[in-house]
């Protein structure tokens, strides 16, 4: 089934809870991930002002390794500005200066800048390492299974500086197997 299809429900409800949905342009994701589904969503907001709102989508089964994180923008970013703010990001949950220089580069590379309303997804898989999207077209590939603990820990780890956001993204289930935490 389509997540389209399958979310469709939500969105129509969601608007009215006050929550986040963009199912329906998530397309590319449910190309990817078998049976995806919703994990959780939230927004990002900063000092009051909305900055964007993300999903985690995850398999139907959820000791599968792969997963997505979708975020639809609602201010408008330079392409650097996005690069640097990751590498911040990852540096505060620990990852090594000279790592995330590096992983900083290779972002700048390819991040586009984003308009109000335009959305980044990133998708994990094992054999294919971290997909970016843009729009839904594919942008960028990094491989490898050290930087996509980095770059979603940004949004998962235990120690992201957006500890309410992880909570709305992880609802009731455990972060992906990535991260390897016990849950209770």
């Amino acid at each position: 089934m389509k997540i389209s299809r399958m979310l469709a429900p939500l969105c129509i409800a969601i608007p009215l809870l006050g929550s986040v949905c963009f199912a329906a342009d998530a397309t590319h994701v449910d190309q990817v991930l078998t049976s995806a589904k919703l994990q959780g969503s939230g927004r990002l907001t900063w000092w009051g002002f909305n900055i964007y709102d993300a999903a985690l989508y995850r398999s139907a089964n959820l000791s599968s390794p792969e997963f997505a994180m979708d975020v639809r923008y609602q201010k408008s970013f330079q392409g650097i500005s996005i690069a640097n703010r990751t590498v911040e990001e990852m540096r505060r949950i620990g990852v090594p200066e000279a790592q995330a220089v590096n992983w900083g580069k290779q972002l700048a590379s390819f991040m586009p800048n984003i308009q109000s309303g335009q959305t980044l997804t990133a998708i994990y898989s094992p054999k294919q390492g971290t997909v970016f999207y843009h729009e839904g077209k594919q942008i960028a590939q990094i491989s490898g299974m050290d930087f996509p603990k980095a770059f979603f820990g940004i949004w998962l780890d235990p120690k992201t500086s957006a500890p309410s956001l992880r909570e709305q993204l992880l609802g009731q289930n455990c972060p992906p197997p990535l991260f390897n935490e016990a849950c209770e």
